[in-house]
């Protein structure tokens, strides 16, 4: 089954979750003026609310779900993650409708991804019912801190990792689920404007085999030296090549990329093992097929890339993810090369229908959005 079949099935409201996840309250809670100042420049994910969700795995089941008061974590120096790695998360959005409800975006799809990951990090995986019931009572408890301006939202970071203190190169078999959420705003403060990629050479993100389709820390560590050296030239993001051949696009530090042709068409790499299956990337897919556009999951060969943007066959590029959801690229660069696009019709009016359906300001013709409050 795949992610999309997986998140298309029913699942139960968040009246009907609540309660799952014990409500244990913060006894000394942010103040109105700490949290309207924190609202009113929300920055990303820098402030953090005032409880976060926990669960622990002990005996080989997860137990003890409980919403309590954000704070540090007790760490035995010899926990696995420390040393091993083993460690899995990842990144949705609350917002608020018009209607005064507070809305979530596909978590479904987030919730059997995760599972993914588990998997390929020989960790246990979290009923995907109780995934959903930790946001659900989490946002609950801090409804208060979820923003109301335009492109703000309240992000949330369900994680989990292997906390059993022990030197040996095992799965653990002790673990902690937890999550976070921070006030945010835009992930890119210039918002739409176009941002410069430089493609890298020298370094990889994932190779066959590796890790490159979990949402694992290591995979966006591997990214940062690379952003790192790009960032003195003034570059926003790095995208990098297959393993295998260096000559295959495969995904920016932490965004699915799409290209857009001179006849409509618009392609995207195809899921190959080493890049993540983007939740927004999928939704991207659909909804261009929705207008009848040809979208296709392909190799995306460098030096083809290269020539056809010069030549003119391809118009225009985008990333996307959940933090950023639709971001144009206005140039790509590389040690021989340095080509400039706009940011186009496809990827404006991609962006404005998906941040449409999300605030809850267009149909929402496929169901993704999932009321929390």
């Amino acid at each position: 089954m795949t992610l999309d079949e997986a998140a298309a099935r029913p699942i139960p409201s968040a009246d009907e979750l609540e309660g799952r996840w014990t409500l244990v309250p913060n006894p000394n809670p942010a103040t109105d003026k700490e949290r309207r100042t924190a609202l009113a420049h929300p920055g990303f994910g820098t402030q953090f609310t005032d409880h976060m969700a926990r669960a622990s795995y002990r005996n080989g089941s997860w137990t003890d779900r409980r919403i309590e008061s954000y704070g540090p974590l007790a760490l035995d120096p010899a926990a696995a993650v420390l040393h091993y790695g083993q460690e899995i998360f990842e990144g949705l959005k609350a917002y608020r409708h018009d209607d005064g409800g507070i809305w979530t975006f596909r978590p479904s799809y987030n919730a059997h991804r995760f599972n993914a990951s588990a998997r390929r990090l020989a960790m246990p995986e979290l009923d995907p019912e109780d995934f959903l019931a930790s946001l659900v009572g989490l946002v609950r408890a801090d409804r208060d801190w979820v923003p109301e301006g335009e492109g703000t939202s309240l992000y949330l970071r369900p994680y989990a990792f292997a906390s059993e203190p022990f030197l040996g190169v095992r799965a653990a078999r002790e673990l902690e689920y937890l999550v976070i959420a921070s006030p945010s705003g835009a992930y890119f403060t210039g918002g739409l404007s176009p941002i410069d990629v430089w493609v890298t050479r020298q370094y990889h993100r994932a190779g066959p085999g590796g890790m490159g389709a979990a949402k694992t820390g290591g995979n966006y560590a591997s990214s940062l030296l690379a952003k790192e050296e790009m960032a003195k030239s003034g570059f926003d993001e790095v995208c990098f090549l297959d393993a295998a051949s260096a000559q295959i696009i495969d995904e920016l530090g932490g965004m699915n990329v799409f290209v857009v042709r001179a006849d409509g068409s618009v392609a995207t790499p195809a899921l190959s093992g080493t890049i993540l299956a983007g939740g927004t990337r999928s939704a991207i897919l659909t909804l261009l097929r929705d207008r009848g556009i040809k979208a296709s999951e392909t190799a995306i060969r460098l030096s083809d890339l290269i020539a056809d943007i010069e030549s003119g066959d391809v118009v225009e590029m985008f990333a996307c993810g959940t933090a950023a959801v639709v971001t144009p690229i206005g140039r790509l660069a590389g040690d021989d090369f340095d080509v400039s696009l706009e940011a186009g019709d496809i990827t404006r009016s991609i962006h404005a229908e998906l941040t449409d359906i999300q605030l809850g300001r267009a149909t929402d013709r496929h169901g993704w959005n999932y009321r929390l409050v």
